[in-house]
């Protein structure tokens, strides 16, 4: 049986009426955020389960929006997302995929492309008490949630790169407190998630870049 606290019965400083349809979707939404370099041009959000039967009626839909715009869980602005969207030039919509049900009840797929064109899909799921995991990124299987500061490496699955990233973060004073490797196929593209107890800075990200078979990384914050 998993443990839980107080605080997961209390729930996250939130604008909405539950931690897992208003609260974990902004958390979700923000975390994908974080992984875009530019300015947001275009986001698509698919929902499942519980999710796509009541996101209207729970704000899932603008608590979703405000977390890509970068607003907490407790930001006012959650409320007037859309109008502040619209503002922004950012185009949005919402799917509720109601077929697929092999999924976790409170999941959204989120696509998303930036200004420049660059685009990503990004899979998360709110898991109660306001806490959330993303679990695939451009379709790859992975497991995140954001809770320590984080560098996200997509890189080639070849010999060597993870020896040489790490290598990099114990030069520059960085403690590596969890480090997961996910693949689809060998020799394709992977994803090397980095969870550590110190800001990881831009300086480092930089030398880290300078590897050939590094082709982008995404610097996650607390």
């Amino acid at each position: 049986m998993a443990f839980i606290s107080v605080f997961d019965v209390i729930g996250p400083d939130m604008v909405g009426p539950s931690s897992s349809h208003t609260a974990g979707a902004a958390s979700i939404a923000r975390l994908a955020r974080k992984m875009m370099h530019n300015d947001l041009k275009k986001v698509n959000f698919v929902l499942y389960g519980s999710f796509a039967r009541t996101y209207r009626g729970h704000g899932t839909d603008r608590a979703l929006l405000g977390g890509m715009m970068g607003f907490a869980t407790d930001d006012v602005r959650i409320r007037d997302s859309f109008d502040i969207a619209e503002k922004e030039g950012i185009q949005f919509s919402f799917e509720a995929n109601t077929v697929e049900t092999d999924v976790h009840p409170n999941t959204v797929d989120i696509e998303i492309e930036d200004v420049t064109g660059r685009k990503h899909t990004v899979r998360g799921e709110s898991i109660g008490g306001g806490k959330v995991r993303l679990t695939k990124i451009d379709g790859v299987k992975v497991h995140f949630t954001g809770e320590y500061h984080s560098l996200i490496v997509e890189h080639k699955d070849h010999p060597g790169v993870i020896a040489k990233v790490t290598t990099v973060l114990s030069k520059c004073q960085v403690n590596i407190a969890y480090l997961r490797v996910y693949r689809e196929t060998k020799g394709g593209v992977a994803y090397m998630i980095i969870e550590s107890d110190e800001e990881i800075t831009n300086s480092t990200v930089e030398e880290i870049e300078k590897n050939p078979f590094v082709r982008d990384t995404m610097l996650i914050r607390r």
